[in-house]
């Protein structure tokens, strides 16, 4: 049975791994926002399996709060096996580059809040010896491109941290997953055109409890082929992502 620990647990790439853990009894622990879609989920999950789950409404955008979920978290559960890392917000370009405080309330929620979960969860697992944790970064942190480039930098930061820390914790027994996935179909990009390159949050969910199964650690592209998408576009010349 794993004890499982969600920050962001009502966002769609959450839910989604979130339902296929619970298929296997796994006893959640909650934390978003909005209370009602919390208590929502956490039915979903009893339904599909789940052995337990608690809620805490949160505002995960609180620096000061970060340590004490995390604490609460490890009391709730008796010790934290996973750790999802799954907030966040796809800002507006454009508003970001009018304002700096957009700019910086990206930044709060994106990269300083997972930032410092991880670095407060990754001591609770060491202290344990074992433990996976997953933080949700994005392929638009590869490479900064005009139409995303708030974005991909608040992305960029937990994907270096985790690489960093995925490398240094192994030897205490703590793995770090730092997911990337690419154009995915969830509420948050209802208003996006599809197309093939979209792949849906059930489909993203399976293969990061595949991965945390299977002991993996660094990082995860998923779908898998963006890994090479990726690559091209690192080494593009600067004229043809000028037009991304």
């Amino acid at each position: 049975m794993l004890r499982i620990a969600i920050f962001g647990a009502t966002s769609g790439i959450a839910e989604a791994t979130a339902r296929t853990f619970a298929g296997d009894g796994a006893h959640f622990f909650l934390i978003a926002r909005n209370a009602t879609a919390l208590t929502d989920t956490a039915a979903d999950l009893k339904v599909r399996g789940a052995g337990r789950v608690d809620t805490h409404a949160a505002d995960l955008g609180d620096l000061g709060l970060l340590s004490a979920l995390c604490g609460e978290a490890k009391e709730t559960l008796g010790g934290i096996d996973v750790a999802l890392i799954a907030h966040g917000v796809l800002p507006d370009q454009e508003a970001c580059e009018a304002s700096v405080d957009a700019t910086l309330d990206v930044l709060q929620i994106n990269t300083l809040s997972p930032a410092a979960l991880m670095v407060h969860l990754g001591s609770i697992m060491s202290a344990q010896g074992s433990g996976s944790i997953v933080v949700l970064s994005s392929v638009a942190g590869d490479r900064g491109r005009p139409s995303n480039y708030v974005y991909g930098a608040s992305k960029a930061l937990l994907s270096v941290l985790g690489e960093g820390m995925a490398l240094k914790y192994r030897a205490r027994g703590v793995k770090v997953l730092i997911v990337k996935p690419g154009f995915v179909d969830t509420k948050m990009t209802a208003s996006f055109k599809k197309g093939l390159l979209w792949a849906s949050a059930p489909a993203v969910g399976a293969r990061i409890v595949a991965a945390v199964k299977a002991g993996e650690s660094g990082v995860l592209y998923t779908p898998g082929w963006w890994r090479f998408i990726m690559l091209v576009i690192k080494f593009a010349p600067g004229f043809l992502v000028r037009r991304m």
